[in-house]
Parts: C-alpha cells; sequence; structure tokens
C-alpha cells in the first residue's frame, strides 16, 4: 500500500526551481499573423488529430518562456448543437441561434516535446482564460461568456480542465464538426467541459434582458428561417402552379417554384439588401428545408447544393414580378384567410444597395398588400396611385404620409376605391394649411349664435329647427 502511495506521488511531482522559475514568468500571448503558418505546422505535427484546421471566429495562442515556445491552444466557434451545454445553459432555441458566438471552443491544447513542466498546462491555461474575452474583442468585436471542449476518454481524462475550473457535463453523441455547417460521425464519443468565464455566465445568456456590452452579438445574428419542411413544400407547390417555369428541365439545379419561395421566405425573414445577403441567408438552411424547396443534389455527393451569390444574380432579372406578387399574394391569403383590417397604409421605400424605389400597402397589422416600383424619372405619387388601384378600398381608410395628399389621390381612393382616407398635411403646403385652418376653427353655433348676431334671440325660435 505505501509503495503505491508513493508511485502516486512519484508521478505528480512538484517543480524545481528552474521550473518553477518557468511559471512565474510564463508569457501567455495571440500568436501573430506572421506565426500563424509556424502554429499549425506544431499543430498538425504534434497533436493527436493531426489538424490545425479552425472553423469560424478563433484565436490561437503560445505559452512561451524567454521567446521559447512551450504549449500551444486554439480557439475556435462553438459548436452548434451540444444537448448537455444547452441544458446546462438553460437558453431556448432562438437564444442559442443568435447567442452561441458568446461561446467559444477550445479546440487544440498541446504541449510541445521539448517541455515537461510539472502544471504547465494548468498556469497557461489560468493565464490565457483571464484575457480570452479581451483579446476576443480586440479581434472579433465582442466579448465572449462560456468556454467549452472536447476531450477524447480513450487518451486523456481532462485532468488539466477539471484542475482550470471546468466542469464536465456528459459525452458528445459522436459527431465531428467539419465544416461551417457539416458534421461527420465518427462513433468516438467525447467528455465535454464547460467553464463561465464571467460571473453567473450562464444565467445571463438566457435573461430576457441582455448585458449591454453582448447586444451587438444579437444584432449581428443572421436572418435565420424558421419554416418548417411542410410549409415550405406548400408555398413551392403554390408558386409552380401560379409561376411559370422558363428554363429546360435539364439546367434545374434549382427550380423556380423552390428559387422563389427561398426568396419569399428570406423577405419574410428581414433580408432586405440583395444578392448577397440573400446567398448568406441561403446558407443557413438545414438539408431538410434544401430538399423541401426541390433542389439538387451536389454531383457525386448526397448533398443537397445551396444557391450562391452568382445564381442569385443571374435569376433575380429574369423573374416575372408580376407574377411572384399574385402568387404570393394568393399564397397569404390561403394560409390566413381574406384580411378583415379596415386600414390601407401605403408608404414608399427605397432600397440603398440596389437603387430601387418601392411603393408598398400593408393593412393594420402589418400584412403586406402589394408593392409597386417607382418608374425611373418618376416619384411615389403615380407608383402610389397605380398601387391603390389594384387593392381593395372598399369601406377601408386609406392612409398616407404628406407627399401623397394630393386631389387626384384623394379624388381615386373616395370615388373609384369607395373608401376614405387620412392624409398628412404639413406646413409647406401652405393653401391647403389655411382652408384646413379655416374649416376646422372652433364657432359658435346655434342656438349660441347671439354673439355673432345681438338681433337673434335664443331664446325664442320663429322657424322650425
Amino acid at each position: 500500500m505505501l509503495l503505491g502511495m508513493r508511485e502516486v506521488f512519484a508521478r505528480f511531482r512538484h517543480p524545481t526551481a528552474d521550473e518553477q522559475e518557468i511559471l512565474i514568468h510564463l508569457d501567455v500571448q495571440p500568436i501573430p499573423p506572421a506565426e500563424v503558418e509556424r502554429f499549425d505546422q506544431l499543430l498538425a505535427e504534434y497533436h493527436y488529430l493531426k489538424d490545425a484546421q479552425l472553423v469560424g471566429e478563433h484565436l490561437r495562442f503560445v505559452a512561451s518562456y524567454r521567446g521559447q515556445w512551450l504549449a500551444l491552444a486554439a480557439w475556435s466557434a462553438a459548436a452548434l448543437h451540444i444537448k448537455a451545454r444547452d441544458r446546462f445553459i438553460g437558453w431556448t432555441e432562438e437564444q442559442r441561434r443568435t447567442r452561441l458566438p458568446l461561446v467559444v471552443n477550445n479546440s487544440r491544447l498541446l504541449v510541445l516535446p521539448a517541455c515537461q513542466c510539472p502544471n504547465l498546462i494548468s498556469r497557461f491555461m489560468k493565464l490565457m482564460l483571464a484575457r480570452l474575452s479581451a483579446d476576443w474583442q480586440q479581434s472579433w468585436g465582442h466579448p465572449v461568456a462560456l468556454a467549452e471542449t472536447f476531450v477524447d476518454p480513450h487518451l486523456y481524462q481532462g485532468t488539466a480542465y477539471k484542475a482550470s475550473g471546468w466542469n464536465r457535463l456528459g459525452q458528445t453523441a459522436g459527431w465531428r464538426r467539419s465544416a461551417e455547417d457539416f458534421y461527420q460521425k465518427h462513433e468516438r464519443p467525447k467528455q465535454i467541459w464547460v467553464r463561465e468565464l464571467v460571473a453567473h455566465a450562464c444565467r445571463k445568456l438566457c435573461a430576457e434582458q441582455f448585458p449591454p456590452d453582448w447586444k451587438a452579438v444579437e444584432e449581428k445574428a443572421l436572418p435565420h428561417c424558421t419554416a418548417k419542411a411542410p410549409q415550405m413544400r406548400s408555398l413551392v407547390e403554390h408558386l409552380r402552379a401560379e409561376v411559370p417555369e422558363f428554363r429546360s428541365k435539364e439546367a434545374l439545379a434549382y427550380p423556380m417554384a423552390g428559387f422563389l419561395a427561398l426568396i419569399a421566405l428570406a423577405m419574410f425573414s428581414g433580408v432586405r439588401r440583395g444578392p448577397q445577403d440573400l446567398a448568406e441567408y441561403a446558407a443557413t438552411l438545414s438539408q431538410g428545408q434544401l430538399r423541401a424547396l426541390g433542389f439538387r443534389t451536389k454531383r457525386g455527393t448526397t448533398r443537397i447544393r445551396c444557391p450562391g451569390e452568382s445564381t442569385f444574380k443571374r435569376m433575380l432579372p429574369r423573374i416575372d414580378a408580376a407574377a411572384l406578387e399574385r402568387a404570393l399574394l394568393l399564397w397569404q391569403q390561403q394560409v390566413l384567410g381574406a384580411s378583415q383590417d379596415k386600414l390601407v397604409i401605403v408608404d414608399g421605400k427605397t432600397l440603398r444597395h440596389a437603387h430601387v424605389q418601392l411603393v408598398s400597402a400593408v393593412d393594420g397589422s402589418g400584412r403586406w398588400l402589394g408593392t409597386v416600383p417607382v418608374k425611373e424619372g418618376s416619384n411615389e405619387i403615380p407608383a402610389a396611385r397605380e398601387l391603390l388601384g389594384k387593392v381593395p378600398l372598399d369601406n377601408k381608410t386609406a392612409l398616407a404620409d404628406a407627399l401623397h395628399t394630393q386631389i387626384e389621390t384623394a379624388q381615386q381612393i373616395l370615388f373609384e376605391g369607395g373608401g376614405d382616407y387620412a392624409l398628412t398635411v404639413k406646413d409647406n403646403q401652405k393653401e391647403l394649411v389655411q382652408t384646413l385652418t379655416t374649416l376646422l376653427t372652433p364657432g359658435k353655433f346655434p342656438p349660441s349664435a347671439h354673439g355673432q348676431d345681438p338681433s337673434t334671440d335664443t331664446r325664442t325660435q320663429s322657424e322650425p329647427a
């Protein structure tokens, strides 16, 4: 028994005076761009994964003593879905999607063969975690709140993480992230370890009121398609019936109905700026969602292809806008039923990145009623009248800003559309302001007209009222 205890203590020896000197003066820094190649070569040579590829936002750190590299660590974007981690944090699916950049993954940790100093790795981890959030802020524009990592139990026990205050949550399901949105099965589940980098990090990550310095992360979150496959197939089938396909079937990597459904879903999700944003949105779709749109697989693979920016640039000018609008309005009515709202709100917008002016109509609940582009060399007024000619106005009230306070527009709403109007009047419309001022000035009405006509005695009435 005594011999066994001596063997245990022999394995966990105390550092010598020289080794203690190294620990005291250990320097931990992010590596400069000029050293990335050297860093990656060392990882590929000595790390058991033999791979230095990092996914998403990332940082590389080195621990050195008097210029000599002793240990390396790489941090990258967190895993998209880890059940044990997500349960530990307690956030919702939408919170996970928008706040995941606040979680980082310690994807590589390596002590170089030249140094076997006791306590080196825990000292390295302590110094690195103390500065990780600030360095991440400087490199990527936001702090980080929680760290995660995965340990292969066939090779390691996670002692370095346990000594550094990490918590073991369980193990993974045996998938490896090999690209931004692609995982491969590897049949070697790993231990999951996490560590809060700020006090009460989990509570803050799932709170309704987000810390002010973290809000930028949510604001940068890309729009995301939340539609389920059956809903998407419904829209695709509707568009296929309403919008003709003008290309041959042999060229249909992206059938028109699915392509238009993708654009419509992107608009519903808040994408506004054109082909680049549409391509980024499309890249967030899952394989099941892409399949529901009817897109084909990549040649020689089982993965469904996703349209890129060049595809959107090539296809958008060829779309029949009128047919698309008609199809979307019919689909909207099929899904939501006829609009019962009594308001028709007309407003114009300029798409800055596309240099296009549009006039759109919505009802009081925000439901889209139609859109008309402003013709080149014209303005919003004729476009609004064209739009009002298409939108049902009977027994409804049309609202618009002062630009549309025109006699012809009011007559169209009242006499042609059978509706009412509430149009804005500004001070620069001087004649109209003067007219309204005269009409709306409070005055005395019978039987209190004595002040205006003293000869009239309000106490008598010579004629029937």
